[in-house]
């Protein structure tokens, strides 16, 4: 008879055979990433469009600024307008004391008109006394002339003297001379004459004058020369200037660019017509088009920039000059590329890129040629196609031919653990 206190040798073989059953599923199980390898985030290759782009920052100018200043020497009686004020174009921008150079102008059109009276006096009054003198000195000569020729024949035939003879001869002499006078008298007075000439420069003369005291007087109305806004305001009321002084500056309105300055080694990416999206920093969730429009040809040495322009066809309301802006310009687009995210190229950067592929659930080392480069993505021109797998985290420290079990990047182990370990579905030959 068996004692009550011992086991049953057939129940005891059954716990034994379960223990062992236990510990041997639980070596399978920690077995099970030595014989299957470490699971690796994957992902397929597969076709979509890449914008490729390049950032820098730099400021809004625009292409033309003014420097307002004054070209004659004078105290400042006004300035109608403030800073950062819109102004048009003719806008008086600051007053001088204008008292000495209204009476400069009021004397020279004073002058005009003598000038004018002159030459008028000559027209209407001189010369037609002139040529009434001539006139009566021609008549006279021709009276002395027949006076001497009868003189001539009396003396002749003995009626009268040496004394008589003599007398018409100087009387013909005085005729002839009053007539020369007449006619140099009047020539000078007509078209082309002397006098004419002079009263005519006279009037040119005094009609300069006012136009430069004319000038002096609009110079002390500063006038903006064109549509825009004052972005800078150096000088007050009272204040007396000089010529050479810049008083204001004018940001013309028009064409807005942004200025940026570009990392040399973009240089060979971009040109001239390529189209941007920017955003100023004070409205960094606003963003706007713009085109670039201008590649200096020098580099800065300091910083190993190249400044750029581009133009902002609309530029929002917002906008004010040398505000800070970031701007990405595009530079390249493949709108049906071969894609595979950039954290999965080995030695992106060197003249030989590589990924990890996954063939039959091994690694296999891929060469593979790039292309464009956007937005976390890069296009791959050869080496792959849509469809195959690749390691996701080109760091995750594994190497050609290693065993793994693939799981698409994004999913949890936890989650795929709790199913039984299933493994993911793949592309065929994953």
């Amino acid at each position: 008879m068996q004692q009550s206190g011992s086991p049953n040798p057939v129940r005891r073989k059954w716990l034994y055979a379960g223990a062992a059953l236990v510990a041997l599923a639980a070596a399978a199980w920690a077995a099970r990433p030595l014989l299957l390898g470490p699971e690796v985030k994957v992902v397929t290759v597969a076709r979509r469009e890449v914008v490729q782009t390049v950032v820098a920052s730099g400021r809004v100018e625009t292409p033309l600024r003014v420097d307002i200043g004054s070209q004659v020497t004078g105290a400042i009686a006004a300035i109608p307008v403030a800073e950062g004020q819109p102004v048009k174009a003719g806008q008086i921008l600051i007053e001088l004391d204008h008292a000495e150079a209204a009476a400069t102008a009021e004397q020279a059109r004073a002058a005009v008109a003598q000038a004018d009276a002159r030459l008028r006096q000559l027209r209407q009054l001189s010369l037609p006394v002139a040529q009434q003198a001539l006139r009566q000195a021609a008549a006279n000569l021709d009276t002395a002339k027949r006076q001497y020729q009868r003189s001539e024949e009396l003396f002749a035939r003995g009626f009268i003297g040496q004394a008589a003879l003599d007398e018409a001869r100087r009387n013909l002499e005085v005729a002839d001379s009053q007539h020369a006078s007449a006619s140099l008298q009047a020539r000078s007075m007509a078209d082309n004459g002397s006098d004419l000439l002079m009263a005519t420069a006279a009037l040119d003369q005094a009609r300069a004058a006012l136009r430069v005291a004319q000038s002096r007087l609009g110079y002390t109305s500063i006038r903006a020369p064109a549509a825009g806004v004052l972005i800078a305001r150096n000088a007050e009321p009272g204040d007396v200037v000089q010529p050479g002084k810049v008083l204001m500056v004018l940001s013309p309105h028009g064409r807005t660019q942004l200025v940026v300055q570009l990392d040399e080694k973009n240089v060979a990416l971009v040109r001239v017509g390529q189209s941007a999206l920017a955003s100023a920093d004070a409205y960094p969730d606003d963003r706007f088009a713009a085109r670039l429009a201008f590649i200096n040809p020098a580099v800065d040495p300091q910083r190993g920039s190249v400044e750029v322009k581009l133009d902002v066809a609309r530029p929002p309301s917002y906008l004010r000059q040398d505000m800070t802006v970031s701007v990405e310009i595009e530079v390249a687009r493949r709108p049906d590329a071969v894609v595979v995210p950039t954290e999965a190229l080995h030695d992106s950067a060197s003249r030989a890129p590589w990924v990890l592929k996954v063939v039959a659930r091994r690694l296999q080392r891929q060469p593979v040629v790039l292309g464009a480069n956007g937005s976390g993505s890069t296009e791959i021109v050869s080496g792959l196609r849509p469809g195959d797998v690749v390691v996701a985290d080109a760091g995750a420290g594994l190497g050609d031919g290693s065993r793994v079990r693939p799981v698409p990047a994004g999913e949890r182990g936890q989650a795929r653990r709790a199913a039984g370990g299933a493994l993911p579905r793949l592309m065929p030959g994953a």
